[in-house]
């Protein structure tokens, strides 16, 4: 019976992995915990691409850590606060901002999505980690599974099979490569895949991105053998944004990308790393109820 129940397990997490690199993760079925998260502040500042130079990047909308600037350390992140649901997710999460009608848009939420899409169990993101996802000189459409764009109708717009309480499940939104025209019901969504295998010896690297991949069948490759949790920043905008002209503060439509250091109450981060990824037990299932509105 043990055997039966790990070979199901490996089949439905093979399968999971395998439907996120055709597509973005957003939707795809898999062991995962959220953190829901509000804006903060919005601030040309970069502390990993130009850290110690205030002013000097692309504006950015920061969500989660409070504090997050230029010179922001693990330790300064640390003593922060935070506008994610979860006390322990002190960790600092941005993109860069969204402008239409020449004026800049602020998600009115943010929900990131700690998966597990390999077979072998994933770690918790050593302290101080950071990495950048998508690619922020983009001129062309990337690959969807890293950062795309969608529409989602407002309140609906939950992990994949999500619903309320006694609700038909609804469609599933499409993605698209560049900014899509929404419905006046339907909020404007950024969604950007953060790779999931980390080369376990260096917490950044000279490009931010090299020190980490993606995994392929739910395996990381040779170079980077320790798997992580996949995050999936998600930024959903207030519905009726005249996307007409709108673009990023990093160019155009095609330069999505996200940024993320983990500045986690580590204790925190572990247990539900351990409880909800690496157990048997889900945090997260296809029903919500109306009190987790």
């Amino acid at each position: 019976m043990r055997r039966l129940a790990a070979l199901l397990l490996a089949s439905a997490l093979a399968a999971s992995a395998g439907a996120a690199a055709g597509r973005s993760a957003h939707g795809a079925v898999g062991r995962f915990f959220l953190s829901r998260c509000t804006f903060s502040h919005e601030a040309r500042d970069d502390p990993i691409v130009l850290p110690g130079r205030p002013e000097a990047s692309h504006d950015h909308t920061f969500v989660g850590n409070t504090s997050t600037n230029a010179f922001s350390t693990l330790a300064s992140l640390r003593r922060a606060g935070t506008t994610c649901d979860r006390p322990g997710d002190t960790a600092a999460y941005w993109a860069p901002t969204l402008f239409a009608a020449g004026r800049p848009v602020f998600p009115e939420s943010a929900t990131i999505y700690y998966r597990r899409l390999t077979l072998a169990p994933v770690r918790p993101f050593p302290p101080g980690l950071r990495m950048v996802a998508g690619n922020s000189h983009a001129v062309a459409p990337q690959p969807r599974r890293i950062t795309s764009w969608s529409c989602s109708v407002v309140k609906e717009n939950f992990y994949g099979p999500l619903r309320r309480a006694g609700a038909a499940p609804a469609a599933a939104p499409a993605y698209s490569s560049g900014i899509p025209t929404c419905s006046p019901y339907a909020s404007l969504e950024l969604v950007v895949d953060f790779p999931d295998c980390w080369n376990g010896r260096t917490l950044d690297s000279p490009d931010h991105a090299s020190h980490m991949a993606y995994s392929s069948d739910g395996r990381c490759p040779p170079g980077h053998p320790v798997a992580v949790p996949a995050i999936e920043l998600v930024y959903t905008y207030p519905p009726g944004v005249d996307t007409a002209d709108a673009f990023l503060a990093s160019g155009g439509q095609y330069s999505g990308h996200a940024d993320f250091i983990n500045a986690w109450r580590q204790a925190a981060l572990a247990s539900l790393v351990a409880s909800c990824l690496d157990s048997g037990r889900t945090c997260s299932v296809g029903v919500v109820s109306s009190s987790a509105r």
